[in-house]
């Protein structure tokens, strides 16, 4: 699919429980290893669970002929000595035959509504360095000031040589 979809098409809403399940298989859909081999964050059910229980009022879901087929989880932060309130755009896909038709954006849209109506001043979102089109999706909804972060890992699965004593 190609067209731009409609707002009649696409409905932005909350997040419910029944919504869960989708939310969760569609993210394992999207976000596995191979979108991301350093990702520092998992996907996993306790994620969804976690902003949902802790901020329901931004998960929300894009739907279609009424099958979830996008959805965006955000959270909030405010700093102690801090005048400023941040949001933190935590996920957000869409199915990938849905991708640049719109339903990011609108997703987007709606959450960057939301967090205007909490008070936030500045939106965060991190996305690994190599993921050109989710860097490029967020250039177009206006983010800039690029930051590089390092991640490292330590794989305590792999054999390590025994050290002997002398």
């Amino acid at each position: 699919m190609s067209k731009i979809l409609s707002p009649e098409e696409l409905v932005i809403r909350i997040m419910t429980i029944d919504d869960l399940a989708a939310v969760f298989h569609l993210g394992e859909q999207l976000f596995t290893s191979e979108y991301s081999s350093s990702m520092y964050r998992t996907w996993d059910e306790y994620e969804i669970t976690t902003l949902f229980n802790s901020d329901s009022e931004l998960c929300i879901v894009a739907e279609l002929n009424e099958e979830v087929v996008g959805f965006a989880l955000a959270t909030t932060v405010e700093k102690h000595n801090s005048a400023w309130k941040y949001g933190y755009l935590v996920w957000i896909g869409t199915r990938p035959n849905l991708q640049k038709c719109g339903a990011g954006k609108a997703l987007f849209e709606e959450i960057k509504g939301r967090m205007v109506e909490q008070g936030v001043r500045m939106i965060i979102i991190d996305t690994d360095a190599d993921n050109e089109a989710g860097i490029h999706f967020f250039k177009k909804q206006g983010f800039d000031n690029i930051q590089q972060h390092v991640y490292m890992t330590l794989n305590l699965s792999k054999k390590r040589k025994r050290r002997t004593k002398a």
